[in-house]
């Protein structure tokens, strides 16, 4: 059984709905999941999980949270070498551009995508939802 933490940061709940969605689908796969706010989760951890799913909203210039979760993933970082991880996050505006850095990022660290990141604007919908499960799924 394959040990899957989702990390998030959440200032409306989007993002957090987003991560619930991500847990489900995992479980549905059968992995053993650890749901963790960005604030509960350190680089120490990074080695107990086969795959991770960080969850972020886009904040100000299209960015990650700076005060909370953009210290903790860089913390990470050196970590994700080869680690299979997935990106998920909500945005109210502009077109993408943090998830598309994220992910530059996120392969620049050596990090194995494990499936398309998933977007969505404002509150997840539907289909964004099925998308997280999606997510989770693969990661499981």
């Amino acid at each position: 059984m394959s040990k899957v933490a989702v990390v998030f940061w959440s200032g409306t709940g989007h993002t957090e709905a987003m991560a619930e969605a991500v847990v489900e689908g995992a479980k549905n796969k059968g992995a053993e999941v650890q749901l963790l706010n960005c604030a509960d989760f350190s680089e120490d951890m990074v080695d107990k999980f086969d795959a991770i799913a960080f969850g972020c909203p886009a904040m100000g210039a299209e960015v990650l949270e700076e005060s909370e979760f953009e210290p903790m993933f860089s913390a990470c970082e050196s970590k994700l070498g080869g680690k299979k991880i997935a990106l998920f996050g909500s945005y109210g505006w502009g077109d993408g551009e943090w998830m598309r850095s994220w992910e530059d990022r996120c392969r620049d660290d050596g990090a194995a995508l494990a499936c398309e990141s998933v977007m969505c604007n404002e509150a997840p919908d539907d289909d964004a939802l099925m998308s997280c499960r999606a997510l989770g799924a693969s990661l499981a």
